[in-house]
């Protein structure tokens, strides 16, 4: 199955954040799902996950990662500096989660919401699983 990241499709801070990994990913490391689609939908239900979760999903080689976690191993795998927040792992997670679920609580009223998911760019439509 390799690296899905499952992510909200309507949600302007999600979607600025997959279209920041896209271009930190130059080898395609990660394939891209939205939680509204066809396989989000499908990957979620497999993976016994409720269908209204708020949180990123990282799905690597069948092991499901949320949250604080997620983001952290997303970004070990980013080109340039960004594998260096994995120092951010000697931090409970208890407490990245806190910080994690406050800002996707808010994410909607502080980065605003779009009415449909995101189009990607034509080089990168083969990355999307939906």
């Amino acid at each position: 199955m390799g690296r899905i990241i499952l992510f909200d499709g309507v949600c302007n801070l999600c979607t600025s954040s997959v279209q920041f990994i896209l271009k930190r990913d130059p080898s395609g490391h990660f394939k891209f799902a939205s939680l509204q689609g066809e396989t989000g939908q499908y990957l979620l239900k497999k993976f016994g996950l409720s269908p209204d979760i708020n949180s990123i999903v990282f799905i690597e080689n069948e092991k499901i990662h949320f949250e604080s976690t997620a983001a952290l191993k997303i970004s070990r795998e980013l080109s340039g500096a960004w594998k260096l927040l994995n120092v951010l792992f000697i931090i409970p997670r208890p407490i990245r989660d806190l910080l994690y679920k406050t800002i996707a609580k808010n994410r909607y009223k502080w980065f605003g919401k779009n009415e449909t998911c995101m189009l990607p760019r034509p080089e990168w439509k083969s990355r999307f699983l939906d």
